[in-house]
């Protein structure tokens, strides 16, 4: 089963800055036991644009969808057996990029 992981930062308590030689080094073990699908940081919540196409014509605004002192700062895609695996390789991630960590399974369409 797919489940995306969300790298959760919070601007008044941000996370390390210094923690990509231990998230490379985490990468490469996903990469080697076959967890990993993908992986990518996000630019700040200052560079998003929501667009919005449901009316006559398509509202673009600056900024991010909703305004919170927490913020997704990244994701990963893994493949795993279980939820159980998912949730222990995300404790590990939690602890390798110094922030909070969603989990959400993917859902079959």
């Amino acid at each position: 089963m797919r489940y995306l992981v969300s790298v959760i930062d919070d601007k008044s308590n941000p996370g390390s800055t210094d923690r990509q030689p231990a998230i490379s080094a985490f990468n490469e073990r996903l990469i080697a036991e076959g967890y990993w699908v993908f992986a990518g940081g996000l630019a700040d919540t200052d560079a998003a644009t929501v667009i919005d196409n449901r009316g006559e014509q398509a509202v673009f605004s600056d900024g991010p969808f909703v305004e919170s002192k927490e913020y997704l700062a990244g994701v990963w895609v893994w493949e795993a057996p279980d939820l159980d695996v998912a949730l222990k390789l995300a404790t590990e991630a939690s602890k390798v990029c110094d922030r909070k960590i969603e989990v959400r399974p993917f859902q079959d369409l």
